[in-house]
């Protein structure tokens, strides 16, 4: 007799919790004293590697008045242990921080064992920072196979709420993060809004520099940080609302969009904790790359703003009101742009690991919003690059390996989604789809998302109304997806629960809700 799906993912979660006791997070001890203490928007880590990660840090010890660290480069310790105390200690090295990328360093840390924890720190000018925990990732060729669990996230407009997502998933048992879009807001939105932007909208890389320090001084957001390493890749609001390639609607100027565009992109990568390939050169970077974790799953981590077409049916303008109109069905219109949708073709022809996901920034699945008989679509999202869209699938049904064990993960939207996707309406399920809300970003009415699921029956689960996160665990039978709510995201001490837990069997694509 075989064991339900359900049960063995109670199972799963279990000895995972039961195995991170042995590990438990390290949260953010006080700093030394010290009258200039650089390390105010903490640690992090990211792009985890079976030998190696990127460790991540910079010196601001005045973060939102520009740093505060003048224009001389300074030596920064890192330290690599195999124990939180730093008994063990196996790696160590100096990087420079220098005023050209705002005091941040990006230690690429090679020579470590695959699939296994690890903890970091840095000094410097005699001050210690915060402790980090970070994890390499499984070997290509580890033959046990062992199950994954992270967290995906989005949208943290600052002003609209705390960050008790972020509280609660520090304290989760996870692998990794992966972080998809909307990590800092460019503009003012939302109401009741319990925390303040300082200035305006930034058009300046000095501008995006503040922006990114008042988010990541944050203590929630650092814990998180700290806690795990992180894939990232950006959405809109890291450079300006509903932009596409080179134009915005705020600036439809290319030449000034653009310089807006690369004062954006520095900022960004000097405030990730990614590697120096994706340092950017003027308005340009290489964010989008395949990440493998053992056999068990590659992550596809895509860019889908810089190469993007312009929006269809309202050039020029706001991608409102809800439109539909020829041009959204245009071949040649693209939302990765055909270089990177070349290369993600490639990579979902070669062999697979157990799992596949798809980490991109919005809703993929088909999301007819207009109330009555007629159609309305938003153009900013894939319904206004619904041959790329089409091409993508048809990319996961030609390779049934990847196809039927593909996860595409979303955010932007503001709410949390479950979907089938298929090629055709009547066709079959080719992947399945899961949107993990916001972490503070109000969302659509519940009328709208009713309204949504009413009329798209491939949406099989909506819901707006709350903020939060998604978690994934992955083993080599099943997927488990459990949506995490905040209960009041104005409260920085509110707390955070399931809200819903959905399954994926492997090789049956499709959603399965287990509870809401």
């Amino acid at each position: 007799m075989t064991t339900p799906f359900f049960t063995r993912r109670r199972l799963l979660h279990t000895g995972l919790a039961a195995a991170a006791l042995g590990h438990p997070f390290l949260h953010l001890r006080a700093q030394p004293s010290a009258s200039r203490d650089p390390f105010t928007l903490g640690v992090a880590s990211g792009a985890p590697r079976p030998d190696g990660m990127v460790l991540w840090t910079r010196l601001a010890p005045d973060p939102v008045q520009g740093g505060g660290m003048g224009e001389a480069p300074v030596a920064v310790q890192w330290e690599v242990a195999e124990d939180e105390h730093f008994r063990r200690t196996i790696a160590r090295g100096t990087a420079n921080a220098e005023a050209e990328l705002a005091h941040s360093v990006h230690v690429e840390v090679q020579g470590l064992r695959p699939g296994r924890p690890y903890w970091y720190r840095f000094t410097a000018a005699g001050v210690r920072s915060p402790v980090g925990r970070t994890r390499t990732a499984p070997a290509d060729d580890d033959a046990t196979v062992q199950p994954l669990r992270f967290a995906f996230a989005s949208c943290q407009q600052y002003e609209e709420g705390y960050y008790a997502a972020y509280r609660d998933m520090a304290a989760q048992p996870l692998d990794f993060v992966v972080h998809l879009g909307d990590y800092i807001y460019e503009s003012s939105r939302g109401s009741h809004n319990v925390r303040r932007h300082e200035g305006g909208i930034p058009t300046d890389l000095a501008g995006f520099r503040d922006r990114y320090a008042l988010y990541k001084t944050d203590p929630h957001l650092q814990a998180a940080h700290a806690a795990f390493p992180w894939l990232v890749t950006w959405d809109d609001h890291e450079v300006a609302n509903d932009y596409t390639d080179d134009v915005s609607p705020r600036t439809p100027d290319p030449a000034q969009f653009l310089a807006i565009r690369a004062a954006a992109y520095q900022a960004w990568y000097e405030h990730m904790p990614v590697p120096a390939s994706m340092r950017p050169r003027g308005a340009g970077a290489t964010i989008y790359g395949r990440h493998r974790f053992g056999r068990m799953l590659d992550v596809m981590l895509l860019d889908g703003r810089q190469y993007r077409s312009h929006h269809a049916c309202l050039p020029g303008r706001s991608t409102k009101p809800l439109v539909d109109c020829a041009d959204r069905l245009a071949p040649e219109r693209s939302l990765l742009g055909m270089q990177q949708e070349a290369w993600l073709a490639n990579e979902l022809a070669t062999p697979p690991a157990r799992w596949t996901v798809i980490a991109q920034p919005t809703l993929l699945a088909e999301a007819d919003r207009q109330r009555g008989p007629g159609h309305g679509y938003w153009m900013d999202g894939w319904d206004g690059y619904a041959a790329a869209r089409t091409r993508l699938l048809d990319a996961l049904a030609a390779n049934p390996s990847r196809g039927g064990d593909a996860l595409v993960l979303g955010g932007d939207v503001h709410a949390f989604w479950a979907a089938d996707l298929r090629r055709e309406p009547q066709g079959p399920v080719v992947a399945t789809e899961f949107v993990g809300g916001a972490i503070t970003s109000e969302g659509p009415s519940a009328a709208s998302v009713a309204h949504m699921r009413a009329k798209n029956e491939h949406l099989r689960y909506g819901r707006a109304d709350k903020r939060g996160y998604g978690l994934m665990t992955l083993d080599a039978r099943g997927c488990a997806v459990e949506f995490r709510a905040v209960d009041d995201e104005k409260n920085a001490d509110s707390a955070v629960a399931a809200m819903a837990r959905f399954s994926v069997e492997r090789g049956a694509p499709g959603v399965h809700l287990e509870s809401t």
